[in-house]
């Protein structure tokens, strides 16, 4: 897209009016946003073409992270060719039906000629179905329930159209009881974790990729049936470091407007790191934390780590 399209993409959230905090509404017993929620007919429609990958997280598990990976990968680790446009234009977020004139999702693909990479926070139930049917191929992130649990507060801190977070101690019930917005962590991870091997699903950990990027960079090459020279992954890892993303313009979210994202409470870029949970619970909410994560996670094997 052309730096034409950007500076206007970012001047119409300048313009967006009815700026706000918004409810959450059930759909099918998952917590959305309003906006959302209203729109879920058209979202539920959608009819991706079998040439799209389908970027999938719970949110503030590495998304824009990935999302920077895939394109990269896609444009032979071009750092020119990846900033030519804000991370939300060049990978639409598949669901979000913002307060006009920002564009929705929806609107944003209907001008992209397939293949296409995709963004969803949306649980595995509620994928439209056209991903399964179309045999699309999805890269999952997971990250451990602590340290998400921890971003997903301070996001829902600075991003003023996210409902209210509340003080902390009554965070940590809210995402116990799944009362945020995309529902339960607990459900989301396992919903993709399930279904995995039956429908393309590349399932990668937050974790992983903070121990070993280079090795989490190359699975995600081989997924997409890619392969670059040593060179282009070594610069690729580079270019997607927490630091090097964090001041990137085209990824660290900083073309959204204080009316919206308000950078003064917390960066949307924040630390990037594993374990930072321990400078949040205290010992009386880990040990209530874990015996609750315990009872929810019985019987799935899922390997993750609040620590590496």
């Amino acid at each position: 897209m052309s730096g034409e399209e950007s500076i206007s993409y970012t001047e119409s959230i300048h313009r967006a009016k009815n700026i706000y905090r918004f409810p959450l509404i059930p759909v099918r017993g998952i917590p959305l946003m309003s906006h959302i929620a209203n729109n879920w007919d058209e979202i539920c429609a959608f009819q991706p073409h079998p040439s799209d990958l389908l970027i999938a997280t719970y949110p503030k598990a590495g998304t824009t992270w990935t999302q920077e990976i895939v394109d990269l990968l896609l444009h032979n680790g071009d750092a020119d060719v990846c900033r030519r446009a804000p991370t939300v234009q060049r990978v639409p977020f598949l669901e979000i039906f913002a307060p006009q004139p920002i564009p929705s999702g929806l609107e944003l693909l209907s001008k992209m000629d397939p293949p296409r990479v995709i963004k969803t926070h949306l649980p595995i139930q509620l994928v439209p179905k056209g991903f399964w049917e179309n045999k699309c191929k999805t890269i999952y992130v997971a990250r451990n329930a602590k340290d998400n649990m921890v971003s997903y507060f301070h996001f829902d801190r600075m991003n003023q159209t996210q409902p209210e977070p509340g003080p902390w101690d009554g965070y940590i019930h809210k995402f116990m009881k799944g009362e945020l917005g995309w529902g339960s962590w607990y459900d989301h991870v396992k919903g993709y974790w399930k279904e995995r091997q039956t429908r393309n699903i590349l399932y990668l950990f937050y974790e992983d990729m903070k121990e070993n990027p280079r090795r989490e960079v190359e699975r995600v090459m081989r997924h997409l049936d890619l392969l670059l020279p040593d060179d282009v992954i070594s610069r690729i890892v580079e270019l997607t470091s927490f630091q090097v993303m964090k001041e990137n313009p085209m990824a660290n979210y900083t073309f959204i407007p204080k009316p919206i994202f308000d950078f003064s409470i917390s960066p949307f870029m924040r630390k990037g790191v594993v374990g930072d949970w321990s400078n949040h619970f205290t010992a009386e909410q880990s040990k209530m934390f874990d015996e609750d994560y315990e009872r929810k996670m019985e019987g799935w094997n899922i390997p993750f780590r609040t620590q590496i």
